[in-house]
């Protein structure tokens, strides 16, 4: 066991670059920004973000490719701030050469990526995201056929406690206030006027608070049961390769069957641009199950696999075209091909949430209105969609991925060389389930020790 030095110095003056030390990413990431660099990723940002940037005046600016490329960081770090993504950025020295910079070049502040965030166009990275996902459909990742539809909620920026009347612009407590000296309370104290809350019917309406700071956030609740300030992603995902193909940030109260309308249109848009297949098949759970969905779905002529409520007996009186469309969508549910697709929806739709915002870190967002939220994710979703890529090409999508593959690959070579030494000598037993985990071979001339081979690890053991 070695112990730590107190006064290590360093023994020369100048240190080759190549002997300093890299993290298990740093394959990944070298592999990714070959991928970028062949398909002219760097060319492409720069003749987008052309109209952003001055010719002669201003301070420094951030080069296009990099800015995006530290945005994917946000995704593959999971990282949830720009501020993190800064610091990681002057950390690393992988990530250092992922985004070309030298090694006496300062990384950008948070400020720099934060004003660059704002200057370029939303319209600019859906641009980007399109060419994302074209280099997916150039690999055959993207089919476009059967699209499934899922929703999820991000806790905003904003606290509860800062909300103000829409009409009066009051504080919470300062309305309070005015109701209980109106029920007859001079003067409340901090304790009468909690006394008096609790007695009073409570309702938090998106109708009378909004939040003077990010008016887009809206009372919710969150998945975890808490009532928050929060705002709705929504994503179209093609079912047949796991290819995020659409994403959309919208009001948290707004309805399934509201905000699918926008997020249908969004991935229609993009696949029309890069998959050969138009959009036919529409796959969701049954909080987007409704008449007016399948009518106007089935009219557009496509098919749909929505899984029904228990609504109990339907009344169809004058509603002939949503019985026929219900009727139609709940024989598909039933047979064999709505029953897989439905069972996909574990994987193929709520596992790009746990990749997103979970790991990815993006559950909590600290930016604040759609445009400047929907600009990050949609950088967030290329990182995902560059991780598909990636795994298609060396076998994994993150560069977390890497750290257990040396582990991996020495496991798999021990269990080659075990397979190999059984065919040549069959009669030695092979380790499986119904084998011992070691067993002894006669002792040796000349040794009283046995020789003890245990086949999990593929060691041996003797005492001569």
């Amino acid at each position: 066991m070695g112990t730590r030095r107190k006064h290590a110095r360093q023994s020369t003056m100048w240190v080759a670059t190549g002997d300093l030390p890299t993290s298990a990413g740093h394959p990944f990431y070298a592999r990714l920004n070959r991928v970028l660099d062949e398909a002219g990723f760097d060319a492409f940002v720069e003749a987008q973000c052309a109209p952003f940037y001055a010719a002669t005046v201003g301070r420094p600016s951030l080069a296009p490719g990099r800015y995006f490329r530290l945005l994917l960081l946000g995704y593959f770090e999971g990282l949830d701030s720009e501020r993190a993504i800064a610091w990681r950025a002057a950390d690393s020295l992988s990530i250092r050469a992922f985004l070309d910079l030298t090694l006496p070049e300062a990384p950008p502040d948070h400020s720099t990526l934060s004003r660059t965030r704002r200057l370029i166009a939303l319209e600019t990275h859906e641009a980007v995201f399109t060419w994302v996902l074209q280099r997916l459909a150039d690999a055959q990742l993207v089919e476009g056929h059967t699209i499934g539809i899922d929703a999820t909620t991000l806790e905003a920026n904003a606290a509860m406690r800062s909300l103000v009347r829409r009409e009066t612009g009051e504080a919470y407590d300062a309305w309070l206030t005015r109701l209980a000296e109106a029920s007859g309370i001079t003067t409340p104290t901090r304790a009468e006027l909690a006394r008096f809350d609790r007695t009073r019917k409570k309702k938090g309406s998106n109708d009378d608070w909004t939040h003077p700071q990010d008016p887009d956030a809206k009372i919710t609740k969150m998945k975890d049961g808490r009532t928050h300030l929060a705002h709705k992603a929504e994503h179209a995902v093609d079912l047949e390769t796991g290819a995020l193909v659409g994403v959309t940030v919208q009001d948290a109260d707004e309805g399934d069957t509201t905000s699918l309308v926008e997020t249908l249109t969004m991935a229609a848009d993009q696949l029309a641009l890069v998959a050969p297949t138009g959009l036919a098949e529409i796959v969701a759970d049954k909080g987007y199950h409704s008449n007016q969905t399948l009518v106007e779905f089935a009219e557009a002529g496509g098919r749909s696999y929505v899984s029904e409520p228990d609504r109990g007996r339907r009344n169809w009186k004058g509603k002939a075209a949503a019985q026929q469309a219900v009727s139609a969508n709940r024989r598909r549910i039933r047979g064999a091909r709505g029953k897989r697709l439905l069972r996909q929806r574990g994987e193929r739709l709520e596992r790009p949430n746990a990749h997103l915002y979970e790991t990815g870190g993006m559950r909590r967002v600290h930016l604040r209105g759609h445009p400047n939220m929907l600009k990050r994710l949609l950088m967030h979703v290329c990182g995902f969609n560059l991780g598909l890529l990636l795994r298609q090409l060396t076998g994994v999508g993150t560069p977390r991925s890497l750290q257990g593959r040396a582990a991996a690959a020495f496991a798999a070579l021990i269990v080659a060389l075990r397979r190999g030494w059984t065919r040549v000598w069959p009669s030695w037993p092979a380790y499986g389930a119904d084998q011992p985990d070691s067993f002894a071979i006669d002792p040796i001339p000349g040794c009283h020790e046995h020789l003890s081979i245990d086949l999990r690890i593929g060691a041996s053991t003797t005492g001569c």
